[in-house]
């Protein structure tokens, strides 16, 4: 009945996904570039003949290992295409466009654009900051030829991975053809979960969860939970327009802004920015990206010499604790580096995620069936950062008592708009709201969620034992 439903609402944006498919699993794709080959090599029942697929991938989509043959190849003048990452910069100074190829180490000063190439396939370039995925054919143009007078790298055509724009209209319409219950299980089959392998309804909810920050723009978190839940693989898998850093270095030039390349920073190119492992993560100087945070956090720009920018990505900090540790009225956040070690910039983040609420991933729980194209609702979550439905519905719902924090205030509702777009995005208008579902599943999940952090702020600095969180409500109507 289920499945039905799905293929009368959302046919041509479904995909048939199964846990047998071993040659996905055995290739570490993501999962929207898994369901792009799903859609368009799947038979009519949904089906894929496995032996092809294997084929088709290892011609199209190269592994690192491989690059080296294909280079060259485009010296040597043969037909070079594949399925990668790539990233269009226009160079006003030179008058040029360059592009990189962040998989393979290719960086901006080994390739060129030619203007005729460029006119016809902009389109796809243009439509955000980020990395492109398309089908890229690269030509050679010898040194002689080219405005260098160095040998280049050049795109000589390019087919985009995605060149459409999901509409976000009728999404929003067709929710109102699901109840909750079965809204939910779309929401996690659209993201390879299996609804069947949980127990209740607190548990899906608790995983659907980690989309807020997918859905709305500038939405600080922090999730604490023990191993195996699934963190990783959601931040990295799902969507195309966010960004998982696992351990290693981070450093201000990479988040914000890179002086000595000229270039913006993830939080410029990106919908959020997940630090995984964050207990292992290395801040070179942490006086200054401390600083840096605390401006971005609170306001969405950031300063580095003379430049200044801004951006519209949420950050994550995702961490492993054990589970005598699973305890909101102790310091949790003692497992931080220290450069989060200050109540001040504590504050920034709206809300905190409970993962051991979240069940541990098993072979029960992967998909296992036909769902939303995974390709697809990251794009729909994409375009739901845009969408200021919600934030209007929560201003005219909410009543925010006088003299409240200001920070409370903007994570509270921040927070109620992200779980509004996510739950109830066909609601339009107040006289479309459920008022008591609005309250049992946007309004005091997010109070809960920032309460959280004020606790441990209380426990971290007693001054904020000055400042309690306000007590939200519902507006007579």
């Amino acid at each position: 009945m289920f499945e039905e439903k799905l293929k009368k609402h959302f046919d041509g944006m479904i995909v048939k996904k199964t846990n047998s498919q071993s040659i996905f699993a055995s290739l570490s794709l993501p999962s929207f570039i898994r369901d792009w080959f799903l859609k368009k090599y799947a038979d009519k029942n949904g089906d894929v003949n496995v032996n092809f697929i294997s084929e088709r991938i290892k011609e199209i989509l190269p592994s690192k290992k491989e690059w080296n043959r294909l280079l060259d190849g485009a010296i040597a003048g043969e037909k070079v295409k594949f399925l990668g990452r790539i990233k269009a910069r226009l160079d006003i100074k030179n008058g040029r466009v360059n592009f990189e190829l962040p998989d393979f180490g290719i960086t901006y000063s080994e390739t060129f654009i030619p203007s005729h190439t460029w006119n016809k396939f902009k389109d796809g370039f243009l439509r955000s900051d980020e990395d492109v995925w398309g089908i890229i054919e690269l030509g050679y143009l010898e040194a002689e030829m080219s405005p260098t007078k160095k040998g280049l790298l050049i795109l000589k055509s390019f087919q985009c991975f995605r060149p459409y724009t999901p509409d976000l209209d009728y999404f929003k319409a067709v929710r109102a053809e699901f109840d909750f219950d079965e809204w939910l299980d779309v929401l996690l089959s659209a993201i390879d979960y299996n609804p069947n392998a949980y127990k209740t309804k607190e548990g899906k909810i608790a995983m659907l969860t980690r989309l807020l920050i997918f859905v709305e723009k500038r939405l600080n978190l922090i999730e604490l939970a023990p191993k195996g839940t699934g963190k990783s693989y959601l931040f990295s898998r799902i969507s195309k327009h966010g960004w998982l850093a696992s351990g290693g270095v981070m450093t201000r030039a990479k988040m914000f802004y890179d002086m000595n390349r000229k270039e913006k920073g993830l939080v410029s190119g990106y919908d959020y920015i997940a630090l995984d492992e964050i207990s292992t993560i290395k801040f070179p100087d942490a006086n200054e990206m401390q600083g840096a945070l605390k401006g971005y956090l609170e306001s969405g720009t950031f300063t580095v010499g003379n430049k200044s920018g801004n951006g519209d990505a949420g950050m994550i900090l995702l961490g492993n604790i054990p589970s005598d540790m699973f305890n909101t009225e102790i310091n949790m956040f003692q497992t931080l580096p220290p450069i989060f070690a200050e109540s001040a910039l504590i504050d920034r983040f709206h809300g905190f995620i409970e993962g051991w609420n979240i069940p541990r991933m098993s072979e029960s729980m992967k998909v296992n069936g036909w769902a939303l194209n995974t390709e697809y609702f990251s794009g729909i979550m994409n375009a739901l950062r845009g969408d200021i439905t919600s934030s209007g519905l929560v201003n005219k719902l909410v009543d925010v008592p006088k003299n409240s924090d200001t920070r409370d205030v903007t994570a509270v509702r921040r927070l109620t708009s992200a779980y509004l777009k996510l739950f109830f995005p066909h609601w339009k208008d107040v006289k479309d709201v459920n008022l008591s579902e609005f309250e049992e599943y946007c309004l005091k999940p997010a109070v809960h969620m920032r309460g959280i952090i004020k606790k441990q702020l209380c426990i971290i600095d007693k001054e904020y034992l000055n400042y309690p969180l306000p007590t939200f409500s519902i507006k007579a109507i």
